[in-house]
C-alpha cells in the first residue's frame, strides 16, 4: 500500500455523533467509554469492522447516505433523479453482455483497506454465480471497473475518492459528469493518481478496458441535454 499523502479535495463533512449514540457505541463494544469525547469531537477514527458493527447495533442504517474514508464516516449528498437514472441505465446496459463474465454491483461498498470502504454507484467485479455462496464483500482484487455518477459530488469523486481508488490499485474508474454530459476514464494507477486519462463526450462510445467488446454509447446513460442541469444529482 502506498504511503503517499492522499488529497482531501472535495471531501464531504464527517457524520457527527450524539452523546446517546456514543453510549450505544460503548454498549455495542465498538468504543471504550473513555473514547466518548474523541468521538464527539470527531477525532476518533473507525475501522471497517467497527463501521459494519454500527449497522448491526442500529446506529447506522442501510438507507443512510454515508461511507467510510480513512476511518472517517462522511455524509454524502442526496441523490437526484438523473443520478439514479444514469446509474440504472448503465447497470441495465452492462448486465446482458457480462452474464457469466462479471457481476454488476449497484451502490455497494468496496473494502479498499481496513479503514476505507467507499460505496460507488456501480462496480464491475469478479463474476460469482448465483447460489455459489461467494461473499458479497468486494476488495480491490475483485474489481474491474468503478463508476461514479456526479454533479454536486464531482470535486470529491475526482479528488479525494479517486485518489483512494488509485492508491488501492483499482484498475479503472469512470467519473460521469452528468451536468457536462461526459465521462472521464481513469486507468493505469500509480501511487495515488491515474496515468491514463481520457474524456468521452455524449456522442462517443466507451468500453471497459477489461471487456473491450462491451461498447456503450455515452449518451445512453446521460440525462437529456437541456437547460435544467442545476438539479443536485
Amino acid at each position: 500500500m502506498t504511503t503517499t499523502t492522499l488529497t482531501t479535495t472535495g471531501m464531504p463533512p464527517a457524520r457527527p455523533f450524539s452523546a446517546e449514540e456514543c453510549a450505544a457505541l460503548a454498549r455495542a463494544g465498538i468504543i471504550d467509554a473513555g473514547e466518548r469525547d474523541d468521538v464527539l469531537a470527531g477525532r476518533r477514527r473507525f475501522t471497517v469492522d467497527e463501521y459494519l458493527a454500527m449497522e448491526a447495533a442500529g446506529i447506522l442504517y442501510k438507507s443512510d447516505r454515508v461511507e467510510l474514508i480513512d476511518g472517517v464516516i462522511i455524509v454524502m449528498p442526496p441523490i437526484g433523479d438523473r443520478h439514479v437514472g444514469g446509474t440504472n441505465w448503465a447497470t441495465t446496459l452492462f448486465v446482458p453482455p457480462l452474464i457469466g463474465r462479471a457481476t454488476v454491483q449497484m451502490a455497494g461498498p468496496i473494502y479498499l483497506n481496513d479503514n476505507t470502504a467507499p460505496e460507488p454507484d456501480a462496480v464491475l467485479r469478479r463474476w460469482s454465480a448465483p447460489g455459489s455462496g461467494a461473499t458479497g464483500r468486494a476488495t480491490p482484487d475483485d474489481v474491474y471497473l468503478v463508476i461514479e455518477f456526479a454533479d454536486s459530488s464531482l470535486a470529491y469523486d475526482r479528488g479525494a475518492k479517486l485518489a483512494r481508488y488509485a492508491a488501492a490499485g483499482i484498475p479503472e474508474v469512470w467519473v460521469a459528469n452528468l451536468r457536462a454530459r461526459e465521462v472521464t476514464s481513469y486507468a493505469e494507477p500509480s501511487g495515488s493518481e491515474y496515468t491514463a486519462v481520457h474524456v468521452y463526450q455524449a456522442e462517443d462510445s466507451i468500453s471497459p478496458r477489461a471487456f473491450p467488446d462491451v461498447i456503450l454509447a455515452v449518451s445512453d446513460f446521460m440525462p437529456p441535454a437541456g437547460p435544467d442541469n442545476a438539479e443536485s444529482l
